[in-house]
């Protein structure tokens, strides 16, 4: 997988803006909505990060005809080559970051609001609205930037064998 797009927006409502770069820092990624608390579901549904796949807003636009360019998705980073529920339980690195993958993200009627676009929720529903991460080290992050798995924290028989490598057995 590797990172397409970077958006952030200010505060909830507010329009994405559209990086090249970008810090992840605690909470969140910097100038972002859900980082400062002033995202519309701040602090109701933490969700620092939202990664989605270029192809689901493809599809969407294809089949839907909603179109989803300039962060209309309200997403903070689309991806190309891979499926975003991969990372679900996974630490991953992404340029200078360190990520997890939290939990997939649902679209919310909020977004038909904000986009005017009728059935956005329905088509995002179809397991495209993307997940959840949050920041567990710090780094800059820029578009080009490939997803790197570090750690699958679903894989018991490979936690085991690490703590035993560990212990010396």
């Amino acid at each position: 997988m590797r990172l397409e797009e970077v958006y952030t927006a200010p505060a909830g409502g507010e329009p994405m803006r559209r990086h090249d770069s970008i810090d992840a820092l605690e909470g969140g990624l910097a100038g972002d909505r859900y980082r400062s608390g002033d995202g519309h579901y701040s602090p109701y549904d933490v969700c620092e990060i939202t990664l989605v796949r270029a192809e689901a807003i493809e599809a969407i636009e294809r089949e839907a005809g909603i179109d989803l360019a300039e962060g209309r998705h309200r997403r903070n980073l689309v991806v190309r080559g891979g499926d975003v529920h991969d990372l679900l339980d996974c630490r991953f690195a992404l340029g200078g970051a360190v990520l997890v993958g939290t939990r997939p993200r649902p679209p919310c009627r909020y977004i038909e609001q904000l986009t005017g676009a009728e059935g956005l929720m329905r088509a995002l529903g179809e397991g495209r609205g993307g997940i959840c991460a949050r920041v567990e080290a710090p780094g800059e992050i820029s578009v080009g930037d490939e997803v790197s798995v570090l750690e699958r924290r679903d894989d018991f028989e490979g936690l085991i064998a690490r703590i035993r490598d560990r212990a010396g057995r």
